[in-house]
């Protein structure tokens, strides 16, 4: 039996990575949170794999998706204290549709190969 010749390991390409991202995302937000470890999948993926895509047009978009998170995390904790007073549900509302308006808008970037603004 002769032993098989080694070979080098092929990089994952970084718009599968971006694409990947984006579906894991809209996974955790388009079940309301039920699947939200989708979302947090979706965005260690992107710090794991955010130095490879320095330089890149898929920085831009790993950019979109972190604050995308990061900001809608922060409206939702606004908004979920602001419920004790009845008015926070407005706030979920908004930040819900905010953050599925720019997770279409960041993918219909990346599949037009362009950075989203």
């Amino acid at each position: 039996m002769t032993n098989p010749i080694p070979q080098e390991p092929t990089p994952i390409d970084l718009r599968v990575i971006t694409q990947v991202a984006y579906g894991l995302f809209a996974i955790g937000l388009l079940s309301a949170g039920v699947l939200g470890a989708a979302t947090v999948a979706a965005i260690v993926l992107l710090y794991i794999k955010r130095a490879d895509a320095a330089g890149t047009v898929y920085a831009a978009h790993f950019d979109w998706m972190m604050q995308t998170f990061w900001w809608g995390l922060l409206a939702l904790a606004v908004s979920g204290l602001a419920t004790y007073i009845y008015i926070g549900w407005v706030g979920v509302i908004a930040t819900g549709i905010w953050a599925v308006f720019r997770l279409i808008k960041g993918w219909l970037a990346l599949l037009e190969g362009r950075i989203p603004v």
